[in-house]
């Protein structure tokens, strides 16, 4: 960590002021100088990158009210105090009040300068050190809630890293099962909207006649059945995330409203002509592609635009294999402590199995095989041998090169399922020679009139 750290000098004498300066200055130290405590202190801010020097005499407030001013904003900042000759009663004030040390006049500008450096010092220390906090925290908890070590889930994670903080509406885009409200929950628990509410709600889930209403809210008699006024859950969302799953089923004319919301930061109650400043962060999920949705016209591209500044891909279960295996350890623990009963362990046959499968629904089913297995009522095509052996051949298990050959076909199979057959791009996702793939879809027999994936 590079931090580049700046002197708040103030000094209402022009000369000392100056003086001051240019000796910092010689010493490569960056330095802002203000002439009186009132100027500094709106740049006085929490985390705040550098140190305060001040001289206790000022014209308006004095040096002891920078000196608690800076305490209250954020008690690890150095404040330096600069005394007159024979000061020693305010120094020692200044000293209780927190100040990190004190300069009594005359002072050398080599007396200054050592100071400085060790508050410099001591500042970057601290900051460092609460930065690395903060980041390993964020790392942790994130890595709680988005569990694996593949490239794709950890591209996912930092992501949401980068963009939980920032107050810029973001779209999630995943198949069935794949997390999408657990990213959603991530970026709300680890940005500084996490004491509001998260409020969710399924576009998907409500009939089109209750969807706008639910959203927006309602006046009392604003519709057959509307006897009180109701706060809709964008409005109840103020000040944190409303995460809006399934956003592909919104109708369009509920889409227009929400686009205006996303514009204005305020909304109308259906039969109200007053608006209601809302400040709420949007994350929305959906399986489609919304952009193609848009160029057939059944969803509005400008919300899409809108909505799209962050994009979030979730890459499906059989992209992340590797993560299986940390996934279900991570989901059995859960089902065990909830439901009162061990863990049992799996044989790495089995574990081969639940490697090789295509998992259409995703994270989500994983989670449910994994509370299976803790009630030990797994489900039936979970072998605890691994995959079942040739009918004509009861006795015959599949030997390690056959099972690792299965999952090779398996890999390359769904590979070039999602790039429609196209050899090139597939050998690129697979990261291997063209001329290699070519040879391993002719011994696997994945070619024309060959099934693209395995069945279950």
């Amino acid at each position: 960590m590079n931090l580049t750290l700046t002197v708040l000098l103030v000094e209402d004498d022009a000369a000392m002021q100056l003086g001051c300066v240019q000796a910092l200055q010689l010493a490569d130290i960056p330095v802002r100088a203000f002439d009186s405590a009132e100027a500094v202190l709106p740049h006085i801010v929490p985390g705040l990158a550098g140190v305060v020097v001040t001289d206790m005499r000022l014209p308006g407030a004095d040096g002891l009210s920078v000196i608690c001013e800076a305490r209250d904003i954020d008690p690890d900042l150095p404040v330096i105090m600069i005394t007159g000759h024979g000061d020693v009663n305010l120094a020692v004030q200044a000293m209780r009040s927190g100040a990190y040390d004190f300069i009594p006049k005359p002072f050398s500008p080599e007396q200054l300068v050592e100071v400085v450096q060790r508050a410099l010092e001591k500042r970057r220390l601290t900051l460092e050190v609460a930065n690395l906090r903060r980041a390993l925290s964020l790392s942790e908890g994130l890595e709680g809630q988005l569990v694996g070590h593949s490239p794709a889930i950890r591209r996912v994670r930092q992501l949401v890293m980068e963009v939980a903080d920032s107050p810029v509406d973001v779209l999630i885009r995943g198949e069935t099962g794949t997390g999408k409200e657990v990213v959603a929950r991530a970026l709300h628990e680890h940005s500084r909207r996490r004491k509001a509410p998260y409020v969710a709600l399924n576009c998907g889930g409500l009939p089109d006649s209750l969807l706008d209403s639910e959203l927006f809210g309602h006046e009392a008699g604003a519709f057959t059945g509307a006897q009180k006024r109701r706060i809709g859950r964008i409005e109840h969302a103020h000040g944190g995330t409303l995460f809006l799953d399934e956003l592909e089923s919104m109708p369009q004319g509920v889409q227009v409203k929400l686009l205006r919301v996303l514009q204005e930061r305020s909304l109308e109650r259906l039969g109200s002509n007053q608006s209601q400043s809302v400040d709420v962060r949007v994350v929305a999920a959906t399986k489609d592609d919304l952009l193609e949705r848009a160029r057939q016209g059944s969803f509005r591209a400008d919300l899409v635009y809108r909505l799209n500044v962050v994009n979030i891909e979730l890459p499906p279960l059989r992209e992340r294999r590797d993560d299986i295996p940390m996934l279900l350890e991570h989901f059995m623990l859960l089902a065990a402590s909830r439901y009162g009963r061990q863990q049992p362990k799996i044989p790495q046959a089995q574990l081969r199995q639940l490697m090789a499968r295509d998992w259409p629904g995703n994270v989500r089913e994983l989670r449910n095989v994994a509370d299976a297995l803790v009630l030990g009522v797994g489900p039936q095509w979970v072998s605890p041998h691994g995959p079942a052996p040739d009918a004509s051949h009861p006795e015959e298990q599949p030997t390690l090169t056959e099972t690792v050959e299965q999952f090779e076909r398996s890999l390359i199979a769904d590979a070039l399922q999602r790039h429609a057959g196209h050899v090139g791009q597939t050998a690129k996702a697979l990261r291997i020679p063209k001329t290699t793939l070519v040879d391993k879809i002719k011994k696997h027999g994945l070619g024309k009139g060959e099934p693209a994936v395995d069945g279950y």
